[in-house]
């Protein structure tokens, strides 16, 4: 039996050793940080309530929709580039239109001049749903227009509409190594730009005989964007032209009665009476003769004329202001066109395959005018344009003949003048003896 002393020992021991249980069950029970551990401390002689009451709690919690119900009336832009031997029908498949709404667009837009005349490398834009419903499509089919068609309701209404269109001048220069063409594609303009340059330099150069390697131009002119997309050229504002080192200049004006034109910053004016040459571009096959052996005729006779070789349909431009005295066909001449002009001035243009729409005896036309395109009809063997310039009646060779010029500008209108080309002129300094190629 023991002693109380020894009783008390025992149950100190025995209290010790349980709050030491108990301590230890509950610092496992505090671990949190490791989060995968449950521990659970019950002291002995604790009673456990048998019966625990639950009840059962439902709550509706708010879900997110789902992407593609969100998303179902969405709608989004497309963009197709047309290819060769396209449909609008293959378009429409391409651009993921339903077949409902593509058979209804074809059969109710099929009058649409535009959409009969797809032109690969232009790009159809349309706007469709996830369900593939067309709502609008965009086609800009050249120029500043646009075909636009839109859905109401079931059916689809096309209109034409004018692109909205930024100015901007730009300002180029390129360096001639075999043709004008050459040069201002290696310069990226448009090929309209250098149609203009031959012809407002065209009564000093002749861009058929007198172009040589190393010439020089700069030109600042307009350009209209849409975007940023290049829709089209505008107007030369002001161009150089280096030829066998000689350097000629002109500026764009406008005068108070509407009419504009090219001069020289000084107020020359650029433009002879009459142009050195009826077409663009071509070359010269047979010049101003007084003994020629003809190729059809099969004999020595004078060629009072010059001859330019260019493909058939080429234009054929009148040379000068004037009225038409003959349009038609005569002899050898074949289609004729013969344009009387101020004083004793005549031109006839020969062999032509057809007349300009609408050109009859009597009308005026002005210097640059379309009479006609190169052909072969009357006595020719190949494609050409016969030009004679004549002079009280009598045939002169229109590559050496002087010719008048223009009137310069008023004095009344210099001021203006000045004011309005300093600037344009400052541009053609700006790359003036540099080997830019371009600077927009």
């Amino acid at each position: 039996m023991l002693n109380n002393k020894d009783r008390i020992l025992s149950q100190k021991l025995f209290q010790s050793e349980r709050k030491i249980r108990l301590r230890w069950l509950v610092g496992v029970s505090a671990l949190p940080l490791f989060g995968v551990v449950a521990a659970f401390g019950i002291a002995p002689d604790t009673e456990v309530q048998q019966h625990i009451t639950t009840r059962t709690v439902i709550e509706a919690l708010a879900l997110p929709a789902m992407q593609s119900e969100a998303g179902k009336n969405e709608s989004s832009w497309r963009e197709e580039r047309i290819q060769r031997g396209d449909t609008a029908g293959a378009l429409l498949n391409r651009l993921d239109v339903n077949s409902a709404d593509a058979q209804s667009f074809l059969r109710e837009a099929q009058h649409a001049q535009a959409l009969r005349q797809l032109k690969p490398g232009k790009t159809i834009q349309a706007l469709t749903n996830q369900d593939g419903e067309l709502l609008s499509l965009r086609y800009h089919f050249g120029g500043d227009n646009i075909l636009l068609v839109e859905k109401q309701g079931d059916h689809f209404k096309s209109s034409e509409q004018a692109l909205p269109l930024e100015r901007k001048v730009e300002m180029k220069s390129g360096l001639i190594t075999s043709s004008l063409f050459a040069a201002t594609d290696d310069a990226n303009m448009p090929d309209a730009v250098a149609i203009q340059i031959a012809d407002i330099f065209s009564t000093d150069i002749d861009f058929h005989r007198d172009l040589q390697r190393g010439d020089k131009f700069t030109v600042a002119y307009e350009a209209f964007y849409n975007k940023g997309e290049l829709v089209k050229s505008g107007q030369i504002l002001a161009a150089e032209f280096v030829n066998n080192g000689k350097t000629y200049r002109t500026v764009y004006f406008r005068s108070q009665d509407g009419r504009g034109g090219y001069y020289t910053p000084e107020g020359k004016n650029l433009r002879k009476a009459f142009l050195r040459s009826p077409l663009e571009f071509s070359r010269i096959s047979s010049g101003f003769s007084k003994a020629r052996y003809h190729p059809v005729l099969k004999e020595w006779r004078a060629h009072k004329g010059v001859d330019y070789a260019a493909p058939t349909g080429t234009r054929v431009k009148s040379t000068a202001d004037g009225s038409v005295a003959f349009a038609g066909r005569q002899n050898g001449y074949g289609n004729l066109v013969v344009i009387k002009h101020q004083g004793n001035h005549e031109t006839v243009y020969g062999h032509l395959s057809g007349f300009a729409k609408g050109l009859r005896k009597g009308q005026r036309v002005s210097q640059g005018d379309v009479i006609g395109y190169v052909g072969m009809t009357g006595l020719a063997t190949g494609p050409h344009l016969h030009y004679e310039f004549k002079v009280a009646g009598l045939q002169r060779n229109p590559l050496s003949t002087e010719v008048p010029v223009a009137f310069p500008i008023a004095a009344s209108q210099k001021g203006e003048f000045d004011r309005y080309t300093q600037p344009l002129t400052a541009r053609l300094e700006l790359l003036h003896g540099t080997n830019l190629a371009a600077l927009d």
